[in-house]
């Protein structure tokens, strides 16, 4: 047998990955009797196979005996990243507004030659002149442009720093990612400060760096991974939640602190020094302080399956190779040309989307867990596409049909933005003490012996709570089309907010499908998919909006309500106590031909066959 051969062979799968424990940290007290019958009569696993799975939770287990300064927690991060994303929400309106200024100046200073007599553009002060259609299309025109680059790029570097991440440690990924947003930084207050020398056009340049650097997606990503290693599965949710509240905390008083620092100094670029500061303090915390979440053995682990999973992935286009170079020596007439079939060949080598393959296990025996990972995460996506699209949409709807100014915009996202915070914080850590953490305390008196944490998929607690957060999006958005009256719409936003609940659940949730060493490329694939929703999103709900405004302002609400209720639909098929068990990730292949055996085939792959693999 070839060494090919030998490296493709699998262990044989185990007859199912539908794994309930017995006994386990995430006790469900919201299960009837008539559903635990029928879940413990599945095969169940025993105590000595729990602890030998590559899954169990053991992230404690290489800082056994550390100083509590060099052992890995969230709250070493919690702090930073409130921090980072403070600086993150306070710079989204004044770079908005620096941008219109900017582009506002250069688009009179154009047209001096015509005999254009205007007021100097004052970047940070009133500019009322800049209230042009001109000038408002060129920028909603540059702003476009800004957000398809950055999007585009952090969708392709994302997925594969959060996958390195798994290999060379969380804090390299966060300093990479939080750089990309220090240059980007750095670019903006060099072209507020000489806009004659450096053109708005640097700001380009900027989105291009901080793209490739990950932009907030990849530094979200790693900070979910690092919370994922040093939280166990029972309390992993509310871990979540609470770096989801330091997002909407960012958003909720970032605005707020940047319109007060801008109106003490009476500045504009004032904020932007602050964000520059913010960035750097973060960098250095994560190098010089922040404790490493993976130690080096699980790093090396890590780095052990990528190099059997590239040598797979070499040996399988060595094939495509071999079965190509021997349909052109056959002298088969083809439909297809031969660059069309190199072509092909070498997209399906570099494919972007590769990384989403960890949400499509091979092999009859992950389908439970392949459909949980496929319905996750198309419930994330679709949850953060809507929302990232209804917050604009929102905001214009609210000025158009109740009149409301900036003050009142304001107030209206710092309070649903605040309920936000005061569920994850507040109600959350309640409903995870009472429902996950007695009844598993009761149980370890009852037994004697602690509950084992592993990664054994969502349980029933986390499902309910799923269901429920987006049914509360449902009816929020829901009352938006029938509210005619602010205090009936501010009301449906307080509902929405409680939906805050389903995006922490769902990420904590797919962390528990997989082994700790996949985390990262995990939350690196969904954040692909948060990446592209970025860019497609917008132009549809928006699109929309902006065509129906005139006769029915609602229709995106409308529309909103149906992806809603399609999410919540897709909540049940998600099973309890699913995950993706990597001794049977992928199903026993053939071996590879050598390049004698494929010259001696008379049966060679054809141009169907090339386009059906590809």
């Amino acid at each position: 047998m070839s060494e090919s051969t030998n490296l493709l062979r699998r262990p044989a799968a185990s007859p199912s990955n539908y794994s309930p424990a017995e006994g386990h940290a995430e006790t469900d007290a919201l299960l009837s009797a008539d559903i635990d019958a029928t879940v413990d009569s599945e095969p169940a696993p025993t105590s000595a196979s729990i602890g030998g799975r590559k899954d169990s939770w053991d992230g404690g287990e290489d800082f056994a005996g550390l100083p509590w300064t060099q052992r890995p927690s969230i709250y070493w991060l919690i702090g930073p990243y409130a921090l980072f994303t403070l600086a993150f929400g306070g710079s989204l309106v004044p770079k908005l507004n620096l941008i219109i200024d900017l582009v506002c100046r250069q688009y009179f200073a154009d047209r001096q030659h015509e005999g254009f007599h205007v007021l100097p553009v004052v970047p940070g002060a009133n500019n009322p002149q800049c209230q042009i259609a001109e000038v408002q299309r060129n920028v909603a025109t540059f702003t476009l442009v800004l957000s398809v680059i950055v999007g585009s790029l952090s969708a392709f570097t994302a997925p594969r720093l959060g996958a390195a991440s798994d290999r060379y440690g969380r804090k390299t990924i966060m300093v990479i990612s939080s750089s990309g947003g220090l240059i980007g930084e750095v670019i903006t207050i060099l072209a507020a400060n000489y806009p004659d020398i450096i053109h708005y056009n640097w700001l380009i340049l900027a989105s291009v760096i901080d793209g490739f650097a990950g932009s907030f997606t990849a530094g979200s990503v790693v900070s979910h991974s690092y919370t994922s290693d040093c939280t166990p599965p029972s309390k992993r949710a509310v871990s979540f939640g609470y770096m989801h509240a330091c997002l909407f905390s960012g958003l909720a008083f970032g605005p707020l602190l940047a319109g007060f620092l801008v109106e003490w100094t009476g500045s504009l670029l004032s904020i932007f020094y602050v964000t520059l500061c913010c960035h750097a303090i973060f960098i250095l915390y994560i190098i010089f302080i922040l404790p490493e979440s993976l130690s080096p053995r699980r790093q090396n682990i890590a780095r052990e399956k990528y190099a059997k999973e590239q040598e797979l992935h070499t040996i399988r286009n060595r094939e495509l190779d071999l079965a190509h170079e021997a349909a052109a020596a056959s002298g088969r007439k083809t439909w297809l040309p031969a660059y069309a079939r190199k072509t092909i060949l070498r997209v399906r080598r570099s494919n972007p989307l590769a990384p989403l393959t960890i949400l499509f296990p091979s092999g009859a025996h992950q389908r439970r867990a392949r459909r949980n990972l496929l319905v996750l995460a198309t419930i994330d996506t679709l949850l953060l596409a809507a929302a990232m699209s209804l917050g604009a949409v929102t905001l214009l709807y609210t000025e158009f049909m109740f009149h409301w100014g900036n003050f009142e915009t304001s107030a209206f996202i710092s309070l649903v933005s605040m309920v936000r915070v005061v569920v994850l914080m507040g109600i959350f850590p309640v409903i995870n003490y009472f429902f996950r953490v007695r009844p598993a305390a009761r149980q370890r008196r009852i037994s004697g012996e602690a509950p084992s944490e592993a990664n054994r998929g969502a349980d029933r607690l986390d499902i309910f709570l799923i269901r429920s957060a987006i049914f509360s999006d449902v009816l929020g958005v829901a009352g938006y089309i029938f509210a005619r009256k602010p205090a009936v719409f501010v009301l449906c936003g307080i509902v929405t907010a409680f939906g805050g609940l389903g995006s922490a659940t769902i990420q904590s949730s797919l962390t528990k499908h997989v082994s700790p060493d996949r985390v990262g490329q995990l939350l690196g694939a969904i954040g692909l998919l948060h990446a592209l929703s970025r860019v497609f999103a917008p132009m549809i709900f928006n699109g929309l909006y902006a065509a129906t405004v005139g006769s029915y302002p609602q229709a995106v609400f409308v529309l909103v309500t149906g992806v809603f209720s399609f999410v919540f639909i897709l909540a049940f098929l998600v099973q309890p106590h699913v995950f993706l068990d990597d001794s049977i990730h992928n199903e026993e292949e053939a071996p590879v031909p050598s390049r004698r055996a494929v010259a001696a085939q008379n049966d060679v792959l054809g141009d169907d066959d090339v386009v059906q693999q590809f």
